[in-house]
């Protein structure tokens, strides 16, 4: 049987060509990479959501037995919905040794490379193994990376190292903030506004909370924890949705809000939670429930992703180095599923084609030499697990 052998940017225009929005299924580009690897006689493990309509993909090239190395991507994108594109967003278009489509940076790059690089890595055999594992719904909160990283971290051998191949222009970043993401829902009274003082007006108070939660990140600003590392260099806390109340003469009886914490590794986000939560059950909701005892808060959690720092003197942060050819670390503000591999005691580094600044923008794009970049470090990845167990 003739074996499909495609360059990067040609697995990157196949890839780009599923809409895999997260609102979306994956399953059509999940179940085409499934196939694409059982040409090659590698199996792959199916990990689903609840609905059955998303997939996390898990493979291993080479030895099961012995530790190796995960290389990590989602594969899910942003929407295109109310962006100007200048041509077909699921159609990769080359102009000026640049690759636009959605996806071609964040991060379909890095999924092409290392897919295409798959008839080299069978080609000899490898004495340590290299593991894909491809996730869904990272847009939405790495949602789908959980699993993923539990599958992999209760493995009989747990490999020594991940790369997350978020755009980062083939950096070396060696950590990033976590995230921690709550929704709460104010529950009032309702009343005409003539009669506001016998109601509970849920946006009031909503907006009471929020004030709290801004002098907290005023707080962390002034006072840290600091980690200069970051930029910013401290823990923030940011309400970026809310909505409440139907017409201003009506005392609105729901409002709703979202919160986000992004904590620098030495910080416990639940910690800043906690506070926000117990100011509205020991400040506010008493002044409720005089006048409706079924008013008060409800919380939610709605995402979160594990902070992660890895030393500079790990070895893996050494191997990364040598196989990008950089000589110095970085880290971000910005989080990846890098933090959940980490957390299931996988040393993990980010590293991958294309520039973070062209993320989720309409006309996204890869530079064609970031792909070069991506294709040099994993054939150095495959020359080094041909020769090191």
């Amino acid at each position: 049987m003739t074996k499909t052998v495609l360059s990067s940017q040609e697995m990157l225009a196949k890839l780009v060509s599923f809409d895999t929005t997260s609102v979306k299924t994956n399953l059509e580009l999940i179940h085409w990479v499934q196939d694409y690897l059982d040409e090659y006689g590698i199996k792959s493990t199916l990990i689903h959501d609840e609905t059955k309509n998303k997939a996390n993909l898990h493979a291993i090239v080479g030895p099961a037995d012995k530790p190796g190395v995960v290389l990590s991507g989602h594969t899910d994108v942003v929407p295109v919905e109310g962006q100007a594109w200048d041509s077909d967003p699921f159609k990769l278009r080359e102009q000026n040794e640049m690759l636009y489509a959605r996806g071609t940076c964040d991060m379909k790059g890095f999924i092409a490379v290392a897919l295409s690089k798959l008839p080299e890595m069978v080609k000899k055999p490898l004495k340590s193994p290299i593991h894909f594992a491809f996730s869904y719904d990272e847009e939405l909160g790495c949602l789908g990376a959980h699993s993923l990283a539990e599958f992999i971290g209760k493995m009989p051998v747990k490999p020594k190292l991940c790369v997350v191949g978020e755009p980062t222009s083939m950096k070396t970043i060696t950590g990033h903030k976590g995230i921690c993401d709550l929704e709460c829902t104010v529950h009032g009274k309702e009343s005409h506004s003539s009669l506001a003082p016998y109601a509970v007006n849920a946006v009031e108070y909503a907006a009471e909370l929020v004030a709290y939660a801004k002098s907290v990140a005023r707080r962390i600003g002034n006072e840290g924890p600091f980690n200069k590392q970051f930029d910013p260099p401290f823990t923030t806390v940011h309400v970026g949705i809310m909505k409440g109340g139907t017409a201003l003469n009506i005392v609105p009886n729901r409002c709703e809000f979202s919160l986000e914490v992004r904590n620098i590794p030495e910080v416990d986000p639940e910690q800043i939670i906690e506070e926000i939560r117990q100011y509205a059950f020991k400040n506010l909701e008493p002044r409720m429930k005089d006048i409706d005892p079924k008013s008060g808060f409800e919380f939610k959690y709605t995402a979160g992703v594990h902070s992660f720092d890895i030393a500079n003197d790990n070895p893996m942060v050494d191997l990364v180095l040598s196989l990008s050819g950089a000589n110095s670390t970085e880290k971000v503000s910005f989080a990846t599923e890098a933090g959940i591999f980490a957390h299931q005691g996988i040393p993990t580094v980010v590293c991958g084609p294309g520039s973070i600044a062209q993320a989720h923008k309409p006309n996204e794009f890869i530079a064609k030499e970031q792909l070069v970049k991506c294709e040099n470090f994993m054939d150095r990845l495959v020359d080094k697990l041909r020769t090191a167990a």
